[in-house]
């Protein structure tokens, strides 16, 4: 399912491309501008079983993404100008904001020396508890454990034995997207709880799993002194804050903006939301944001920018920076945020 949907968004892209739509989208649109999502930055290709390589871009592409941006016309922006820009409807040209979430290593290693080559503002959004070490990045670590493995033995609420085949390539596929779709669907303790056992039980240990991905409070510091950065937070546990009571889901924000204040002596105003769709952020979890003074809040929802989001700004849209579409004729498709919101959940 997941194939047919890649290859009829590919199929669209290349239309679009081919036809100059996009192009006249974004001259006759409205829209103020556009911010991306990025996660990982690596240099080699992804293996064969490989279901998040869709969160990650190679450095080549990352750089062709900035300068095609800019040749469009995109002036590259931090959050808070681009909060400026939303606001005030005759400030400024049209814009992008580069955005990533979750703190990985490698965009200390090898996405900032691009961002710094180009003068390239940009926001990273940081899980406190992941820097700390003591995080699940639980969508890689399944993936992981996975890929290593020709069969996955799982317990229900029985106490029986299921084993799953994970020998061939569609076999792997199958059993990360059933098991994705439990932990996407269970409470977030009992996913904590599930994940650690997987872990253990297949020599994929979760802190130090953390630990190996996510920079730590010293290398983090490089992107707080860096001025072309603007930190944000990502919450503590990048738990799905519509899961979690309401004390919790505010004290999952409140918690990480104020390790951020201690570690830094830094204010933080700008949010992302954990997984970030419908079903992880709604009207309470903007709410809550709003208590908590932040500034900006970013979903995972598609769409570009627009005057109205001035009444929105603790709910934005955002454009996936999706590693599955890095042809480099495809980032003026991506580019024009007004195709997005006409998307489904656009």
């Amino acid at each position: 399912m997941a194939a047919l949907k890649y290859f009829a968004y590919r199929a669209a892209f290349e239309i679009l491309w081919a036809s100059q739509l996009a192009r006249i989208v974004r001259v006759l649109s409205r829209s103020r501008g556009v911010i991306f999502t990025l996660h990982r930055v690596l240099p080699d290709p992804p293996a064969d079983f490989s279901p998040n390589a869709i969160l990650q871009v190679t450095p080549q592409f990352l750089e062709f993404v900035i300068i095609r941006l800019r040749e469009l016309g995109l002036e590259l922006v931090s959050m808070d100008e681009a909060v400026r820009r939303i606001e005030n409807p005759e400030s400024g040209a049209e814009f992008a904001v580069l955005t990533f979430d979750d703190a990985y290593r490698d965009n200390l290693v090898h996405a900032l020396p691009i961002l710094q080559r180009r003068k390239c503002p940009f926001t990273l959004y940081v899980p406190s508890g992941f820097v700390d070490g003591v995080g699940q990045v639980w969508w890689q670590a399944l993936e992981d454990i996975i890929a290593q493995q020709d069969a996955i033995a799982l317990t229900d609420s029985k106490g029986e034995i299921h084993y799953h085949d994970t020998r061939t390539l569609t076999q792997k596929h199958q059993c990360y997207a059933s098991l994705y779709a439990r932990m996407r669907t269970i409470a977030e303790t009992d996913r904590v709880e599930f994940m650690d056992e997987l872990g253990a039980q297949y020599g994929v240990p979760m802190q130090s799993h953390c630990r190996e991905l996510i920079m730590d409070w010293g290398e983090l510091k490089t992107f707080v002194e860096e001025p072309l950065c603007t930190i944000g937070a990502h919450t503590v546990h990048h738990y799905e804050l519509a899961k979690l009571e309401r004390a919790q889901a505010m004290q999952e924000i409140e918690q990480c903006t104020g390790v951020l204040k201690a570690q830094y002596g830094i204010n933080v105003h700008h949010l992302s939301y954990p997984i970030g769709g419908v079903a992880s952020a709604g009207p309470r979890e903007f709410e809550l944001a709003a208590e908590l003074g932040m500034k900006s809040g970013v979903t995972t929802r598609p769409g570009g920018l627009y005057y109205r989001h001035k009444n929105s700004l603790l709910s934005l849209p955002r454009i996936s920076l999706n590693g599955l579409f890095q042809e480099h004729r495809y980032v003026d498709v991506l580019a024009t945020g007004a195709l997005f919101s006409m998307m489904p959940g656009g």
